[in-house]
């Protein structure tokens, strides 16, 4: 592929960062608060890094995004940003599932892990996975089986259904902890990793991008598993859609993505 220049971006949770990547190294990032609510925010942000290593945006030839489930203002910001990137600049983009950013976050005792996104309304945007073996492999994740993609759940429901001892990572836990059975089988993470980071967004972006698995800038959307709040009250109004006893059952949407 010869030198290459990229921009990570992650706008999934509470703290946005933004990662100038050389070859699939992180060599330069820089954080901004949760609340940004367009994606030309962000773009000062951009400038002040590629002027501080002395690069022109032209000359970024790809941009990794973290593309959800997450924040829905966050990950449309992202996906935002990244498509008129990509129509600006002429960049790829790579999309990468936001469980699987967190999921590199995994201490290296887990076996089994649950990622935990608070999806309001008591429910969470969950996903299971399982360590199968060691694995010298250049690619990160290649030890891991993803047992359930990300969805729609309950805490309590998906602990009920893993293994145990199972490892818990993802900023919902706070909100969902409290339905915890048996602690001592359920391991909870330190807070420092449950942060989907910029620089995993990075690793996993290259090795996609190595792989030619590129996202189409036409089609992008976030992998919002469901509807925002708000669309899925216009659409019940107008009687568009069926309210449910569950909303576990209610309608689940997926992005188009790399993947």
């Amino acid at each position: 592929m010869g030198d290459c220049r990229a921009l990570a971006i992650e706008t999934s949770g509470r703290i946005g960062e933004i990662g100038l990547v050389e070859n699939g190294q992180t060599v330069l990032t820089k954080m901004f608060s949760h609340g940004l609510h367009h994606a030309a925010a962000i773009v000062s942000t951009i400038d002040q890094l590629t002027r501080s290593l002395g690069w022109r945006q032209r000359e970024i030839q790809q941009v990794y995004v973290s593309a959800g489930p997450g924040s829905f203002t966050g990950l449309r910001i992202g996906i935002t940003l990244v498509k008129t990137l990509a129509f600006s600049i002429n960049c790829k983009i790579v999309a990468v599932e936001t469980c699987k950013v967190l999921l590199m976050n995994a201490p290296a005792e887990a076996r089994e892990v649950i990622i935990v996104l608070d999806a309001k309304r008591g429910q969470i945007f969950g996903a299971r996975f399982l360590r199968q073996t060691s694995s010298s492999s250049p690619e990160p994740l290649t030890s891991w089986t993803e047992v359930e993609p990300p969805h729609l759940d309950t805490l309590s429901d998906i602990l009920q259904r893993s293994g145990r001892p199972v490892t818990l990572i993802g900023e919902g836990i706070p909100y969902h902890q409290h339905l915890i059975r048996d602690p001592d089988s359920v391991r909870i993470t330190e807070a420092s990793l449950w942060r989907a980071r910029v620089e995993h967004v990075a690793r996993l972006g290259w090795i996609d991008a190595l792989a030619g698995r590129f996202a189409d800038p036409f089609t992008l959307t976030p992998i919002y598993v469901r509807l925002p709040e708000a669309e899925e009250k216009r659409l019940r109004a107008e009687g568009k859609l069926r309210q449910t006893s569950s909303e576990s059952s209610g309608p689940t949407f997926h992005g188009a993505s790399s993947r």
